[in-house]
């Protein structure tokens, strides 16, 4: 058999919306690179072509044709590189035996991937009719439906409120800054990195289609901005977003200067200290860098004197936290950063909102108004 026959009689996978609404295992055969600009959620990397492979056969393909690309790839990726990609997929087939595999438009490096995986086990494992890119495509035109389709409410607060934690409450809601891995403020980043753009999309439109198609087409939202750090928020759903009825959660300030506290420093510190493998001296030197990198990103917005102070009082918390472990010392910069910027520039952008306005209370009030809106 040719290579360009490979995989024909091996079994395809046609029915997109069932493999997503499903969370069937993926197993991604495309480069490193391809994988890294965009993924699904739950995927695994396993590729038939590592990045090198993949210049030098498509430089080939360009100057010599089809015919020498697939030659120089045989060379490649063949003896004991070969039978190590061809074991990866057999054990990642023989723990997700319901998975499917695709490349990026469901061609020759899916269809040999197939037919290598079932020479090798006698497994005949599904490919995705058109890839990564039908998926794609997919999931674009859903996106589109979906932002009309459905009723957002968006909660909204001061930073603080505990907006997020709120939102968990309940089923029928999105997380945003979750999908997005940020807290959606400058103060926001993780200790791990954010998706790429795509991936973000493509994680969020098929949450979107789980809940619609679970019944759920009143969602609740926290109030975004477009950006959340590196990534944003579709146009399309946006737009759906901006128009959307507002619903205003007040929370006292020490309240929210606890919540802050608990988030942006306790959390924080145990989660550097446990990206860097629990070594609290590499955690703290991360959180300081996070810390002071933060505030210098909002040098400008604080002004010189503000920023001076801020700074100050970050500097003094954590020579403390060096000398004692006390992290208390972080209340005053938290409550001064709380105040003194972020409450002005949340006034403002309510004051922009007032006519989607249409219920403010306490946590336990608007838990009862949403509950009467059949949020659940």
């Amino acid at each position: 058999m040719s290579l360009l026959d490979a995989g024909k009689d091996l079994p395809i996978v046609e029915d997109l919306l069932a493999l997503l609404l499903q969370d069937v295992p993926m197993l991604d055969v495309r480069a490193p690179i391809e994988f890294n600009e965009g993924a699904f959620p739950g995927s695994i990397n396993l590729p038939l072509m590592d990045d090198a492979d993949r210049v030098a056969i498509g430089t080939r393909y360009k100057q010599q044709g089809q015919d020498a690309a697939i030659e120089l790839g045989l060379q490649r990726v063949s003896g004991d590189i070969k039978a190590a990609r061809v074991n990866a997929w057999e054990n990642f087939v023989r723990q997700h035996p319901e998975g499917v595999l695709y490349c990026f438009r469901g061609g020759l490096r899916s269809r040999t991937s197939q037919q290598w995986l079932y020479e090798q086990t006698g497994i005949r494992y599904p490919r995705v009719h058109g890839g990564y890119k039908a998926m794609r495509r997919f999931l674009l035109e859903q996106l589109a439906m979906l932002a009309s389709a459905i009723q957002p409410i968006i909660l909204s607060g001061r930073t603080g409120s505990g907006k997020t934690r709120f939102l968990h409450a309940f089923q029928q809601q999105i997380d945003l800054e979750a999908l997005a891995n940020h807290r959606g403020s400058a103060f926001g980043n993780q200790p791990t990195p954010q998706p790429p753009q795509i991936g973000f999309e493509n994680s969020l439109t098929i949450q979107l289609l789980r809940q619609f198609h679970q019944g759920q087409h009143t969602l609740l939202f926290e109030d975004e901005s477009r950006s959340i750090g590196s990534v944003h928020i579709p146009e399309v759903l946006f737009q759906a977003l901006s128009q959307a009825p507002l619903v205003l959660m007040q929370v006292a300030d020490e309240e929210r200067v606890e919540i802050s506290y608990q988030e942006y420093v306790v959390d924080n510190i145990a989660a550097f200290t446990a990206v860097n493998g629990g070594d609290t001296e590499a955690g703290f030197a991360a959180f300081s860098a996070y810390l002071l990198g933060s505030l210098a990103k909002v040098q400008r917005r604080l002004g010189g004197v503000r920023y001076q102070q801020a700074q100050g009082m970050m500097e003094r918390a954590l020579r403390q936290q060096i000398l004692d472990g006390s992290t208390t010392a972080h209340y005053d910069w938290v409550r001064f950063i709380l105040l003194d910027y972020y409450d002005p520039m949340y006034d403002y952008q309510i004051s922009k909102k007032q006519e989607r306005l249409v219920f403010t209370g306490t946590p336990a009030e608007v838990r009862a108004y949403l509950a009467s809106q059949n949020i659940r």
